[in-house]
């Protein structure tokens, strides 16, 4: 091949696609049981952790666009789990809060997590290799904000 570099094999964006995906199909048997899709799996993880916040602060927190969480809360409202409302103070904010059919989700999804990491460990990978992993993924997610953040300042406009 004349362009190395547009292997596939090279790429550092197919790996993580391609693991991202995968780990997203070993969580379906789990958010079947549950009758929820990954995505509001999340969203209720944010809010199990911070109830009662805005639907800005929830697509920060899961690098989404406002424009895709809106309809996934509008489903999850639809389905009970959730609340949302305008702000008293700003009408422009729309504050989420957790239903009780939506906190009682928390301790049905309690095992999530082991079940999920305890089914990747194998001879190939332990742990600790998953943590580290996690750990590199966090530190890579964590600048490329940084630099999207840079890049779209006003301070480095014109650079």
């Amino acid at each position: 091949m004349e362009f190395e570099q547009l292997k596939l094999e090279n790429q550092l964006c197919f790996p993580v696609y391609a693991a991202s995906r995968l780990i997203i199909r070993e969580y379906q048997p789990y958010m079947d049981n549950l009758g929820i899709t990954y995505p509001q799996y999340l969203v209720l993880m944010v809010l199990w952790e911070t109830d009662n916040i805005s639907v800005n602060e929830i697509s920060q927190k899961l690098i989404l666009n406002t424009n895709t969480v809106t309809p996934l809360l509008k489903r999850m409202e639809a389905q009970g789990f959730i609340k949302r409302q305008r702000s008293g103070s700003d009408e422009r904010k729309v504050i989420v809060k957790l239903t009780g059919k939506g906190k009682l989700m928390q301790k049905k999804a309690a095992y999530i997590p082991e079940s999920l990491a305890s089914g990747l460990v194998s001879d190939t990978m332990n742990i600790e290799e998953l943590g580290d992993l996690k750990d590199s993924l966090c530190k890579l997610i964590n600048y490329l904000l940084q630099k999207h953040t840079q890049k779209n300042s006003p301070d480095t406009e014109g650079i």
